[in-house]
């Protein structure tokens, strides 16, 4: 018994895109590299430039808080307590308008709030060998200490300035007053 089976022809499939389709793919990629180029890898940039400003802060943070632990003078009393140097009945500040390490003195023994007038990155930190340039690469430091009002000598302006290694230079203050 022979069958007879008719086939019929298949449809034929396209094997392949359009000039049109490959034109508008390509347009589709490159409007694609050009918003990845323009958008997204700059924000690399920026979050260098946003860690270093952070680093900063951390640098300055912990220069800032040992020197406010300190007191205002060297004849202050590190209790407190009243009446403070230079005011009614209080004996004399040992400034005398000089700021600086007094005579003597190490980078450890550091007593009052003057003595951080002129501390750089180069310095040792609090109780170590280690100095702020080696704990933090590329980033300078220069602390200023100055009297707000230099006659009557009861607040002093504390600075510390920090260049970031980008090369921008971010200011941190803070005054201390003679109580």
């Amino acid at each position: 018994m022979l069958y007879n089976i008719q086939h019929k022809p298949l449809p034929h499939p396209h094997g392949g895109f359009t000039l049109i389709e490959l034109v508008v793919g390509m347009m589709v990629i490159g409007i694609a590299i050009v918003m990845l180029t323009s958008m997204l890898f700059p924000q690399a940039d920026r979050a260098a430039a946003t860690l270093h400003r952070v680093r900063s802060a951390e640098l300055a943070h912990s220069v800032m808080n040992e020197i406010w632990g300190k007191r205002y003078d060297q004849n202050t009393n590190p209790n407190g307590g009243v009446p403070a140097c230079n005011a009614s009945g209080g004996i004399a500040c040992t400034s005398s308008g000089l700021l600086g390490i007094d005579s003597g003195e190490s980078r450890d023994s550091f007593n009052d709030v003057d003595d951080y007038n002129g501390l750089n990155e180069t310095a040792n930190m609090l109780d170590s060998s280690q100095t702020y340039a080696q704990a933090y690469p590329r980033y300078k430091l220069q602390v200023s200490v100055a009297y707000i009002d230099p006659a009557t000598q009861a607040e002093k302006l504390i600075t510390v300035a920090v260049t970031t290694p980008a090369g921008e230079v971010i200011t941190y203050q803070a005054v201390r007053s003679n109580y």
